[in-house]
């Protein structure tokens, strides 16, 4: 009888202990079911649930602070429409409001964009090189504006012949 297949055999069983070792280590330490309790673990793995998705509710990113700081709610939109400083350059949209002692002002990019929001006393817009159309409130009523391409256009208070506040509530804009 020979010394070395009975070293294999011995290597073997060996070999074999420590990987069902290894696998055992790795069922406990990382929450495979039927390893260590899954309580006790909160990265276990879920059999049969699909991964999560990833989904795009729309809402403005750091609409508080912007509402904290500027007082302009901005609710939803699409990402082509977004708040910039006035002083950022040319080609954007201008909105002058009573309640603000500065112009507000936003940027366009792509084809088309949107975005809902609620600026009071809204007065006037110029317009960029987009083609933009505006909806606005006043008490029930809705109203909606086609601002003139790079010039200013009366909307709100300035357009209406009361004379009445109105609340800026939509900015859609196209190429």
């Amino acid at each position: 009888m020979s010394v070395k297949p009975q070293r294999k055999r011995i290597a073997l069983r060996a070999l074999g202990a420590a990987t069902v070792g290894a696998l055992a280590w790795i069922t406990a330490t990382t929450g495979i079911p039927g390893g260590a309790s899954q309580e006790a673990n909160p990265t276990a793995l879920v059999a049969g649930e699909s991964p999560g998705f990833a989904v795009e509710n729309f809402d403005y990113p750091l609409a508080d602070k912007i509402l904290a700081e500027k007082k302009i709610l901005l609710k939803r939109g699409d990402g082509h429409i977004t708040l910039a400083d006035c002083a950022s350059g040319t080609g954007l949209l201008e909105i002058m409001a009573r309640d603000k002692a500065d112009k507000i002002c936003f940027k366009v990019v792509g084809s088309s964009g949107w975005l809902t929001l609620e600026i009071p006393a809204v007065y006037a817009i110029k317009g960029n090189d987009y083609t933009t159309a505006v909806d606005m409130t006043v008490g029930s009523e809705e109203k909606s504006f086609d601002i003139l391409k790079n010039s200013w256009t009366p909307v709100g208070e300035a357009a209406d012949t009361e004379g009445r506040d109105h609340m800026l509530v939509e900015i859609r804009s196209s190429k």
